[in-house]
């Protein structure tokens, strides 16, 4: 899609807006009907047809090792974590406001700060949108996009600990690292994906259920006082894309923007950073 045509559709949005019902966004992202052993959750952004699927992680333990290599053993709670990583249709909802039904209050959402920033090219970058995860994303803005949705809601969403996220993603068992001939129907990675992202759940589920936990988009997690991204993404080597994998934000994320002060809400070359949800009960 080019600057014009998402501009067209932006606008035609808007005047959709303009009226007294509230938008409806499109789901798109639906992952195939496959079984999972876990208890599942369908979620739904009011206002809207998008709608979101969580699994119940069991209680547990996960042994991992720090950032200076000491093993630490940490208790998870029976929480619900997001099937697939958080798509488009979800997130469009939250930075192109379209929760709001009024040219007004849209204008106020964005003045007061409150939502990301418009950003400087379109961030689907031509991978499409309908089940794309969502990427580019600053780890304040995931943040932020899971109070609205709190809010929203009446339910408690955040983005996963670390320990919670590869809890999940090694299904309670050992660190998880895929030969490639294996990971090739577990994930997007350099070999496969095509220097872009590709629609959710298209690869197989892990054990529990979950889909993307390596590869396509690599995901914000919380580990203490800082932010990292954790599994790989399309962009990395097999050896790479991995349970233990973390990143950490880098200036290559934002080295074609040309905003002064560049910008806080997207990185203009990080579309392999993404998130899935938390949700608390």
């Amino acid at each position: 899609m080019n600057v014009q045509t998402w501009r067209r559709r932006l606008a035609a949005g808007a005047l959709l807006l303009g009226v007294s019902v509230l938008p409806v966004a499109r789901a798109g992202d639906a992952p195939p009907d496959r079984p999972s052993p876990l208890k599942k959750s369908v979620d739904r952004i009011p206002g809207t047809t998008v709608d979101f699927t969580l699994l119940q992680l069991p209680a547990g333990k996960i042994t991992m090792k720090d950032k200076d290599g000491k093993e630490q053993t940490y208790e998870i709670k029976p929480i619900w974590l997001g099937q697939t990583e958080v798509t488009w249709p979800e997130y469009d909802v939250f930075w192109q406001v379209l929760d709001l039904s009024t040219k007004a209050e849209r204008e106020a959402a964005i003045d007061a700060k409150s939502r990301p920033s418009r950003p400087y090219e379109p961030p689907y970058r031509n991978w499409g949108q309908d089940g794309s995860p969502a990427g580019s994303i600053f780890p304040k803005e995931a943040k932020r996009y899971c109070e609205w949705l709190s809010k929203k809601t009446g339910h408690k969403y955040r983005i996963p600990t670390e320990a919670e996220w590869e809890y999940a993603c090694r299904a309670a068992g050992a660190p998880l690292k895929p030969e490639k001939s294996e990971l090739r129907e577990l994930a997007w990675f350099a070999d496969n994906a095509e220097d872009q992202t590709h629609p959710v759940a298209l690869k197989k589920p892990n054990a529990w259920g979950f889909y993307d936990m390596l590869g396509n988009v690599a995901e914000w997690v919380t580990c203490g006082e800082r932010d990292a991204v954790a599994g790989g993404s399309y962009l990395d080597e097999a050896e790479d894309v991995h349970s233990g994998a973390r990143d950490v934000y880098s200036p290559r994320w934002q080295r074609n923007d040309p905003q002064i002060p560049q910008g806080s809400s997207w990185y203009s070359n990080g579309g392999h950073v993404g998130f899935r949800i938390v949700r608390e009960d």
